[in-house]
């Protein structure tokens, strides 16, 4: 294996695989809800900050339009969303929570905290708080 003169390259590496561990170790969670990330992910953007338009909503969640088109769809078919024209702008949707979508977020919501909490106590609390503001400073890059 090559070895990494270059500490910015090693640090670059370890985050993408402590990324990809800390993931997969999460992602149980709503797995057990037969949610897929995205729908978990759109379910809790809009439970958290309530309606919003679509482009807002890809923003949130980091994904693309496209996916994000055919996530919504496959979760208005289920009830867990609702989309109707925004009364500001009739060339965008709104996205909102159903009923049943807040039940199946309020459902997956503790045992995905409850994963990030067992996840991060690998770390003191200390140390999360650290690592909370290293990683903040890349932000506005």
């Amino acid at each position: 294996m090559a070895e990494f003169k270059n500490a910015a390259v090693k640090l670059m590496v370890v985050m993408r695989k402590a990324f990809r561990t800390i993931d997969t170790k999460v992602s149980e969670s709503y797995k057990e809800d037969n949610l897929t990330a995205a729908q978990f992910a759109v379910l809790d953007v809009l439970y958290a900050k309530g309606q919003m338009k679509i482009g807002e909503l890809i923003d949130n969640v980091l994904a693309t339009s496209g996916n994000m088109t055919v996530v919504i769809k496959n979760m208005e078919k289920k009830g867990w969303v609702s989309r109707r024209t925004s009364p500001d702008d009739r060339r965008a949707y709104l996205v909102d929570l159903t009923d049943k979508g807040r039940q199946v977020i309020e459902h997956a919501l503790p045992a995905h905290i409850q994963k990030i909490e067992d996840v991060f106590s690998l770390l003191s609390e200390r140390e999360q708080e650290e690592l909370t503001a290293l990683l903040k400073r890349f932000k506005d890059l």
